[in-house]
């Protein structure tokens, strides 16, 4: 059975009772300390605070999240999110040819939405990513020369690299990856 972080104290009782049958004596105390660790946490007292805040429905669960782009321009669109970033179309609606665009675009199992209509989201938006490959995926949009973005590799204060590129409408796409 995979526990989760609803199940810490449990956990530390039997990380205590693993340990013990080593000859390893923790207190109780120190194995919660322990467990919170694995968690991410840096104490007890913070994970448990996140216990509490953790909802009680356990059958919510989300399956996907995909942002909404505002753009105002498909051919500029096609040439950033196609041609720079290498995104590739997935699927894309009109309700007739004269109407605006509703698009997904995907890459590497990121999906976003591009919208022409109005009230769909607003310009200026950003979008944080978490992935793996950022080098690989900076270098490859640097030698494509795009005369409208050269961003650039970033260390951040939270422990990642960071690759921004803002496209054509106002939008930010934060690409990072932890160090």
């Amino acid at each position: 059975m995979m526990r989760d972080f609803r199940d810490a104290k449990l956990m530390a009782k039997e990380l205590r009772a693993a340990l013990a049958a080593r000859g390893v004596d923790l207190g109780h105390g120190e194995t919660l300390e322990l467990v919170a660790r694995q968690f991410g946490e840096l104490d007890w007292n913070t994970l448990s605070a996140a216990i509490g805040a953790a909802p009680s429905d356990a059958s919510m669960m989300v399956s996907e999240v995909i942002p909404i782009l505002r753009i105002f321009d498909v051919g500029k669109a096609r040439e950033f999110y196609e041609g720079f970033l290498g995104f590739k179309m997935n699927w894309e609606h009109r309700y007739s040819p004269a109407l605006p665009l509703y698009a997904e675009i995907g890459r590497a199992g990121m999906k976003l939405h591009l919208s022409e209509h109005h009230g769909d989201a607003s310009p200026g938006s950003t979008v944080f990513v978490w992935m793996t490959g950022l080098r690989a995926f900076h270098a490859e949009l640097m030698e494509k020369r795009y005369g409208y973005s050269r961003p650039g590799l970033e260390t951040t204060e939270y422990g990642a690299l960071l690759v921004e590129v803002p496209d054509p409408f106002g939008n930010r796409i934060r690409f990072n990856e932890r160090i």
